[in-house]
This record gives structure tokens, sequence and C-alpha cells, in this order.
């Protein structure tokens, strides 16, 4: 691994600092979420990245996204957070994918060993997760952040164990209709959501699920499972 990623090398042995160098990881949605997931892969070490996502910067952004500041308002987020993941790694090699993921992306044209799922529509969701059990890829789904306030109520679990969590529901149940088979493991918050006129998002809730994504991939990596 470069100098810069030492710290995190020295934990590792030298087969699993290859796994690490060498995956390929695929983040949709650079959002409040998938925006901290993809900058923790960067510091990291990680070289290989698929960036996907079709907004730009807005000043709404600000309060939780990493991507987002007074200067980047306006611009694409794949391009800022290329930028970003550049300035941690120069040499990186990153794909990336200007456009909303929905059935018709020509995302899964590109090879990729793990997949971080971090939008927010219901149906492209359904058909991003579709897709990853069907092909056998390695991912990790987001669910609802938003209106949540408790950090410490955040963790990885099977999308049947989730509650209070009014997005894996009409998630399940989409899944349980169409007879998708296949565990999905996903990033949930057991809080109850808080009643506000808005969506509301509080940066530790959207950064500590970005990082838990990062390191169920991180631990499937080292792990070899």
């Amino acid at each position: 691994m470069q100098e810069q990623f030492q710290r995190f090398a020295s934990l590792l042995n030298d087969d699993q600092i290859n796994k690490i160098t060498s995956a390929k990881v695929c983040i949709v949605g650079l959002g409040g979420v998938g925006s901290v997931s993809a900058l923790a892969f960067a510091r990291l070490g990680f070289n290989n990245f698929i960036l996907c996502d079709h907004d730009v910067v807005s000043v709404t952004n600000i309060n939780r996204q990493l991507v987002a500041n007074l200067n980047t308002i306006g611009r694409k987020k794949v391009d800022v957070c290329e930028e970003m993941i550049k300035e941690i790694n120069p040499l990186a090699n990153i794909v990336k994918l200007d456009q909303k993921y929905s059935s018709e992306s020509i995302l899964f044209d590109y090879q990729f060993d793990y997949l971080v799922d971090a939008i927010d529509d219901l149906n492209n969701k359904f058909h991003l997760i579709k897709t990853c059990l069907e092909k056998n890829i390695t991912f990790i789904s987001s669910m609802g952040t938003a209106k949540k306030f408790d950090l410490t109520r955040l963790s990885v679990m099977e999308i049947n164990k989730t509650s209070y969590d009014p997005l894996a529901k009409k998630l399940r149940k989409r899944l349980r209709e169409e007879g998708i088979k296949g565990k999905v493991y996903v990033v949930s918050s057991t809080e109850e959501v808080n009643d506000c006129d808005i969506l509301g998002s509080y940066m530790p809730v959207t950064a500590t699920a970005g990082m838990l994504l990062t390191d169920y991939i991180v631990q499937k990596i080292i792990s070899n499972k």
C-alpha cells in the first residue's frame, strides 16, 4: 500500500492488503450516506471505483454530504467525488457514471466485485438489489436515514429484521411479492421516525450509515467470505 495508507495496512497481512488494493467497488448514490462510504474506501487504500450518481450539489446538501460545500454547489457529484478521491489516492482508477440508476442503466456493463447501494428510490433500489442477487455480487444496501437522530440505533442486519424503517418495510414487501430469494443485508435504524415536516437529516446518522456500509464490504474482503 502507498505510504498514506500504512496506518491501516499495519492491521492487515499481505494477502488482505492485496485484496483491498485490487478490489473493484461500486458506489451507487453519492449523497449523505454514499459520499461518506466512497471517501472511506479511498482512505483505506482502495484503488478501483465505479461512482454512479446523476445529481448536482445543492445548498441543502451541505449539512450532511461530503461532496457538498459552498464552492461545489451546482457541480456534478460524481465529478466532485472523483476529485476528492484523487486528492487522497492519485493512483485511483475511477469510472464515473453520470446517470440515475434504473433498469435502463449501463452500470452492469462494467465489472466490479462489490457494490454499495445508497439510493432511496424504491423501484430503482429494488431493481439494483434484484440484479445483484441474480449476478451473485456481494452488496450492502442502505435503508432510510431521514428523520432519524440516534446513531447508536444503526446496524447491519437482514432486511427481514428491520423495524421502524418505512423504506425497508416497502422493499421487504416488494421482495416477498416478487418471490426474490437470497439474503439481503442492509444498514438500518431501529429508531422510530421523528415527526417533522421535511426530510430532516442529521449528519452523525447519515455518516454512520455510510461507515457501516464500507465496513461491511471491507470485512467481507479481509475475511475472504
